[in-house]
């Protein structure tokens, strides 16, 4: 470690007495650079060597650059928009205690257009919140049609046939599950006021939405997860079970509490057998399609992007990082 400057940059110096041997590069400088697009720029300027998280716009104009290569890997994580459930967080509204307006929202956003136009295919459409190359995956489940007739009924079953009005707290950020988040919020803003919801988008720097997502200041929100291993737990457990619906440091931000599924899942941790936890975790699966907690968004797949000279970085799905098997080549 040489120096960390907040939202500026980090450097780091090779250590000569690690015990797997000398790292090819001297020095590690990450830039803070929020936007994708002026990653992009910096890269092409050749001020920096590599990037993280292009825009799904950008690809093509990489590719058809001598001078750059993108690396990708399957993504282990799923964007999602939450909805507030937990009537003791500040950001309760009472539409999103009833299944039927949740259901209602699952129904008017058109994932299909989001994932095709927006991921510009470069991702899969979610239905479930953990991953389609994660074991215990449930593909017997039937994803929520995109139906604005259908969402526009069920309003009127629930006492909204006039629709309501809330916020609708999009992430600043692009994301390895979510590129230009506020592009995607745009379309769903459009699909929900067509079906009479109007979300007013709002947002935040993100340390700041991070910490009020966590405190459920939000009635809806987006967000996502990037698996740390390969087990279904590290996503259903973290995210979505009610030990993790803490008021204030909480990683299910929809508030979502289900006795039924805390009881699955705390059994799932406790058994060895496969078999038995792959068919917990699909039954897990089933009881959170029924009470939607979420609208799943995408599964997305993860990108690097190189100058053509940088060698040797290894893709993850879980977006951990290796450098010392990096080396640059002189140009």
């Amino acid at each position: 470690f040489v120096e960390w400057v907040k939202d500026d940059h980090l450097t780091l110096e090779v250590n000569l007495d690690y015990w797997g041997g000398r790292a090819y590069v001297d020095k590690l400088i990450f830039r803070s650079i929020p936007d994708p697009s002026v990653r992009l720029i910096e890269l092409e300027k050749g001020s920096i060597d590599s990037m993280e998280y292009p825009n799904a716009d950008d690809l093509e104009r990489i590719k058809n650059n001598p001078n750059l290569y993108i690396q990708e890997a399957p993504g282990l994580n799923v964007g999602y928009l939450a909805m507030n459930m937990g009537e003791d967080t500040p950001g309760f509204e009472k539409p999103f205690g009833d299944v039927r307006v949740r259901k209602a929202i699952a129904h008017a956003i058109n994932k299909p257009e989001i994932v095709e136009y927006l991921f510009q295919g470069t991702a899969l459409l979610a239905k479930n919140p953990i991953p389609p190359i994660m074991w215990s995956y449930n593909d017997a489940i039937e994803d929520y049609e995109y139906n604005p007739e259908k969402a526009i009924e069920l309003l009127k079953e629930a006492g909204y046939p006039n629709g309501f009005e809330t916020t609708f707290w999009v992430m600043p950020v692009s994301r390895p599950y979510m590129f230009d988040p506020p592009k995607i919020a745009e379309a769903i803003q459009a699909d929900l006021e067509a079906v009479g919801i109007k979300a007013n988008i709002y947002s935040v720097e993100w340390g700041t939405y991070l910490q009020e997502t966590e405190a459920g200041k939000h009635p809806m929100c987006m967000l996502g997860w990037t698996g740390d291993n390969g087990d279904p737990d590290n996503f259903i457990y973290v995210l979505l079970d009610k030990d993790a619906a803490i008021v204030g440091s909480a990683g299910n931000v929809a508030f979502y509490r289900n006795d039924e599924l805390h009881d699955i899942l705390i059994k799932a941790q406790r058994t060895y057998d496969m078999a038995e936890r792959t068919a917990l975790y699909e039954k897990a699966q089933e009881i959170i399609h029924a009470d939607v907690p979420w609208v799943p968004i995408a599964h997305a797949k993860v990108f690097m992007v190189f100058k053509k000279n940088v060698r040797g970085f290894v893709m993850y799905p879980t977006e951990r990082k290796f450098f010392n098997t990096v080396s640059i080549e002189q140009e």
